[in-house]
């Protein structure tokens, strides 16, 4: 005669074996999990304000236009991630990633034709495009496009994993 019992608490042991061997494994990638959530709720964000007027030194806070810089801080912020009001200040937070290592929600920063130093901020979002204030509106464009690839400076990771 088949015993159900002793097979029923194999199955039930092995399977509760499987499920804590499974739950320590994720437990290692909860914060990389959490800034990437982070990250994706910083670009959920930011993506409310597609086609938002572009404004060079629009205020800090307001929403009715950006400037690249006040659009980070206002994304970031929403998200619980202080940054300092200009592009150059916001170039300085973080630690340094190199464009090979982009993750979603880094900081990219670019030079302005004309100026010296950072003149431009945007946040990578990913299959190499980046969200930002530029020209007259929000929008996303390509990090690969010639003129951003050409004035691209540097990279800062500002969500801490």
């Amino acid at each position: 005669m088949f015993q159900f019992k002793p097979l029923l608490r194999k199955v039930i042991g092995v399977g509760l074996l499987t499920a804590i061997g499974f739950t320590a494994l994720g437990f290692g990638q909860a914060s990389q999990a959490n800034a990437a959530t982070k990250a994706d709720k910083v670009i959920l964000t930011g993506k409310k304000y597609l086609g938002v007027k572009y404004r060079f030194g629009a205020p800090a806070g307001v929403t009715y236009a950006f400037d690249c810089s006040s659009f980070t801080q206002y994304i970031f912020k929403k998200n619980g991630v202080s940054l300092p009001r200009t592009s150059s200040l916001q170039a300085r937070k973080g630690s340094k990633v190199t464009k090979s290592h982009l993750r979603k929600g880094d900081l990219v920063f670019f030079k302005s034709p004309g100026r010296s130093g950072i003149g431009h901020v945007a946040v990578y979002a990913g299959y190499n495009k980046i969200l930002h204030a530029a020209g007259k509106y929000v929008k996303v464009s390509s990090l690969g496009s010639s003129y951003w690839k050409s004035h691209y400076v540097t990279a800062r990771r500002v969500i801490r994993v």
